[in-house]
């Protein structure tokens, strides 16, 4: 199949939203301003950016771009009473205009990354988070997203099941990698136990093949996750995907991290969390391969995530260990990422007494204490770290990034500290406001103190806390949150 033959059919039309006009370029001369449509490249549907971009890269190209008409609308906002609105479409009947680019950029910025939407799960999986969502939240949270396109533009992990022969083919001829894989085991019985993918969800039987997806990828460049469920796919069953895993060229590296439950588990199937013993048992055989794999590789290819080592009361490894943090969004190495960068010069006293809370999950709360043991020698400043049980997920949900206004109003009393540090993590992508909609701007108010997300590092953590510098820390990790985000405000 030629790349042309991957892209949709002429009739398949999904208009994308221009968001910005580069100042001078091609699209601006033949007259395309924000908020036009690109139709067409080539006379061929474009179903994303990617797309978009490839057709591009063959070098000379016609856009082809639509001017939304706008259409009055009636909305009735009280009974009895209507008022007139506005709103822009696409019309497949107005008239369109082209310019032409050869080698050269067209200037363009879409509103999104994908022009079709993103894909559907066609899983069901037993530890699927979606499932376990509490009730009243923004739609987009409840989305079941499965894309590979936001896979590789993002880092965000796919299941590969619901992909068809044009997807497989067109991530092989346009070499979208690398890709990050959920495998969770390389048993296909025991993987489809875990995962009961959706038979009428599935379009191509081939795609939930897990080996033959991984072989057949073979040139596209796997970063891979291992989702471990205590008595299903942990113990000999994790040794044997881990042996699998690294028997494939194409597959970089394993994560392994342990299964995440809720207090909403109705309607589920019984699951348990993660024992000190599970964990301890899990890190023993993973360190067996570490060590056997650093010595024949030069690599130590499979990586616990950090609530392994906490819940089995162990260390941490070292940075170098880490290896440069490949897979940091999934949890590997984000605590030992924190500390790297160390405290900066800490005065001897601040000019006024200040009280900080640093609120934090049940999880990272006795490392965070630890790591900021030097700032309590500060004359003046007293600091509390302060666990935050979750009260929106339940007890069960240990994690500081799903903490949410809910929990920091139980955790909290208003006028007790001078200032209150969230993790940013908490934090909805580009915004202040948390899981729950609550903004740090309504926390300031009813706490009366300063409520501020804290730092990616410990040192940015410690300006916060000195000099009140905001957070230039990561929000939600993934861009790909971001793009459910858009598409669930539609």
């Amino acid at each position: 199949m030629t790349a042309a033959e991957a892209m949709p059919q002429l009739n398949e039309v999904f208009p994308a939203p221009i968001k910005t006009v580069e100042p001078g370029s091609p699209a601006e001369r033949a007259g395309v301003r924000p908020g036009d449509l690109l139709i067409r490249v080539n006379r061929q549907s474009v179903t994303d950016v990617l797309a978009y971009r490839h057709l591009l890269a063959q070098g000379r190209a016609t856009l082809e771009i639509s001017r939304p008409v706008e259409r009055p609308s009636v909305l009735s906002g009280v009974l009895g009473v209507a008022q007139d609105h506005h709103r822009l479409e696409y019309d497949p009947a107005a008239p369109t205009f082209t310019f032409d680019v050869e080698w050269e950029d067209p200037g363009l910025d879409f509103e999104e990354v994908l022009f079709d939407g993103i894909k559907k799960c066609a899983n069901k999986c037993d530890f699927c988070y979606v499932h376990q969502m509490p009730r009243g939240f923004r739609k987009s949270l409840y989305i079941m997203d499965d894309d590979y396109r936001l896979s590789f533009l993002y880092g965000s992990f796919v299941t590969l099941t619901n992909l068809t022969e044009g997807d497989i083919n067109r991530i092989l001829i346009e070499n979208l990698s690398p890709l990050y894989v959920s495998v969770h085991t390389a048993n296909q019985d025991l993987r489809q136990d875990l995962m009961k993918w959706w038979k009428l969800k599935v379009k191509d039987p081939q795609a939930v093949q897990i080996r033959g997806m991984i072989e057949r990828l073979e040139s596209i460049d796997l970063y891979t996750q291992i989702v471990l469920v205590p008595g299903r796919n942990d113990g000999e069953h994790l040794d044997d995907t881990v042996e699998y895993l690294s028997s494939r060229p194409n597959v970089i590296s394993a994560a392994v991290v342990p299964i995440g439950l809720t207090g909403h588990r109705k309607n589920l199937p019984d699951v348990r969390t993660f024992t000190r013993e599970d964990a301890q048992d899990t890190l023993a055989r993973l360190n067996r391969w570490r060590r056997q794999f650093l010595a024949e590789r030069g690599t130590r290819f499979v990586f616990p995530s950090d609530e392994l080592y906490l819940l089995a009361g162990e260390p941490l490894p070292t940075e170098e260990e880490y290896e440069g943090f490949p897979m940091l969004e999934n949890g590997v190495g984000m605590i030992r990422d924190f500390l790297t960068e160390g405290l900066p010069e800490l005065p001897a006293a601040l000019p006024a007494p200040r009280k900080v809370i640093l609120g934090t999950g049940l999880l990272f709360a006795g490392s965070l204490d630890r790591a900021v043991e030097p700032l309590r020698q500060i004359g003046g400043l007293e600091i509390e770290v302060r666990p935050v049980e979750n009260k929106t997920f339940g007890r069960v949900t240990t994690v500081a990034g799903l903490l949410t206004g809910r929990c920091f109003r139980h955790a909290v009393k208003p006028g007790e500290a001078d200032l209150l540090i969230v993790p940013p993590t908490t934090l909805r992508y580009g915004t202040e406001l948390m899981l729950d909609d609550t903004s740090l701007t309504e926390l300031r108010t009813e706490f009366r103190m300063d409520v501020r997300p804290g730092g990616a590092t410990l040192g940015e953590l410690a300006r916060v806390i000195l000099d009140g510098v905001q957070s230039s820390g990561h929000q939600w990790g993934m861009s790909a949150h971001a793009v459910k985000e858009s598409r669930g405000q539609a």
